[in-house]
């Protein structure tokens, strides 16, 4: 698989995740086989420290996102290609907004992808700040934030 194919698959991927495209348009960028993980601790958010495996798994892992929270102006950029472990790293950042708060951060995360034959991912996984994620599910953000201030 050459550098540009694989750069190409991912920034397929990270674009259509950036502009909301529909869920299946998301799955069809991931093999049968594939794994989704959300580096954190698992009892912050539903989403965080677990595996979701396969094709189900991996529309189990955007329909929680898409339940709790949404996003706005995310962009990728320095990305960084490995040919021969066929792996795509980037860095990305939008502003999140927990829905049942409706506390906002700004944030910047990171994507680790891996790739098969195909061009399908395989291994997904995310590093982001779950403590933001966390305070604003518990509508405690603004408020940490305002106590940090003085």
């Amino acid at each position: 698989m050459s550098r540009a194919r694989l750069l190409s698959s991912a920034q397929h991927l990270c674009d259509d995740f950036a502009n909301k495209k529909h869920i299946d348009i998301l799955i069809s960028h991931f093999s049968t086989t594939a794994t989704a993980f959300e580096h954190g601790e698992p009892s912050l958010a539903p989403f965080l420290g677990r595996s979701f495996i396969g094709i189900d798994g991996i529309r189990r892992y955007f329909k929680i996102i898409a339940s709790l929270l949404s996003y706005e102006n995310m962009r990728f950029s320095d990305f960084l290609v490995d040919v021969e472990a066929r792996k795509v790293a980037t860095k990305a950042s939008a502003r999140f907004t927990w829905l049942s708060t409706g506390e906002s951060w700004d944030e910047v995360f990171a994507y680790m992808l891996s790739f098969d034959d195909e061009n399908k991912v395989t291994n997904y996984e995310v590093w982001a700040d779950s403590g933001a994620a966390y305070l604003a599910s518990k509508g405690i953000l603004d408020d940490t934030r305002r106590g940090h201030q003085a």
